[in-house]
């Protein structure tokens, strides 16, 4: 890998305008504003980037402008995951000519692959890039979950098979992970309220959409923890648990937009069907921003 996987991790939200188009001016200050902020790595193309209402095009455009502007301050990890195989590897090249550092790779969605099924997507991918691939398991979004058995399968045979996302919200899982897997697997918390659970376990960062608004707490958990300060460690996690929770209020990916916008950065709306929040629950948001001390 150019940079080492991780850290924290922020899973770029994708600004759009009014209209929808993407908004290439504000994504770059977006990117400014997260590295300013101490964060470790930039994940652009996932699900807080709304991957699954971008084209093909849409979504090489933003992993490049992402790349280009972060310019070596941060390792950029794509995500390049698709339905078929062979969109994935489209993606996967693409990445790779970009100037990635690596790429992480949802399984499949709507259709449901066998075990073997998923195991040989994967392999394919790797075979097509020397990039560092890593899996991505979101089982509550795609019904694909990945196993650990299967993981551990495909990093024996494919040596740039690097790493695992782990977005089940199962610790127990992501435990499993960790164990069946080499000593150099890197595997990332996926699930903003369990950072430093996931840490204390012997994850290596965490992909947190939360730090697209507090960059700067969800960094502080991992470096109290890192200085050996678990108590401060946790006390950041329980600051953030309020906004991670606050996802319920709305419907994904807009609520971390929402957010952003609030306290004044150029995130744009989600694109629709899906709608920005509205009065009682735009008020909880606002009471929870404000107890993070980002609004007055």
């Amino acid at each position: 890998m150019a940079k080492p996987v991780r850290g924290i991790v922020v899973p770029v939200v994708t600004p759009f305008n009014a209209d929808e188009s993407i908004n290439e001016a504000a994504l770059r200050t977006i990117v400014d504003y997260l590295i300013a902020n101490g964060v470790h790595g930039l994940f652009p193309c996932g699900s807080q980037g709304e991957f699954f209402a971008l084209s093909t095009d849409e979504k090489k455009r933003v992993m490049d402008l992402v790349i280009e502007h972060a310019a070596g301050r941060v390792f950029v990890m794509p995500s390049t995951g698709a339905i078929t195989t062979r969109e994935s590897v489209e993606l996967t090249r693409h990445a790779e000519r970009s100037g990635a550092d690596a790429v992480s790779v949802i399984t499949p969605f709507f259709i449901k692959p066998s075990p073997e099924e998923i195991k040989q997507h994967y392999l394919r991918i790797c075979e097509s890039v020397s990039l560092a691939v890593l899996a991505y398991n979101n089982p509550g979004r795609t019904a694909v979950p990945l196993t650990p058995a299967t993981i551990a399968a495909i990093a024996q045979e494919a040596p740039n098979f690097v790493g695992v996302k782990d977005s089940s919200g199962d610790l127990q899982n992501t435990m499993a992970y960790i164990e069946a897997c080499p000593p150099t697997f890197r595997t990332l918390m996926g699930r903003d309220t369990m950072i430093y659970a996931g840490l204390c376990y012997g994850c290596v960062g965490a992909v947190a959409a939360t730090a697209n608004v507090v960059p700067d707490l969800v960094v502080g958990i991992y470096d109290a923890w890192k200085a050996g300060d678990h108590a401060l460690a946790l006390e950041r996690q329980r600051a953030l648990s309020p906004l991670r929770q606050a996802f319920a209020l709305g419907s994904f990916p807009v609520v971390v937009k929402d957010a952003m916008t609030l306290i004044g950065l150029p995130a744009g709306p989600a694109r629709a069907p899906i709608t920005s929040l509205q009065g009682e629950a735009r008020a909880k948001l606002i009471a929870i921003l404000q107890g993070l001390g980002k609004l007055p």
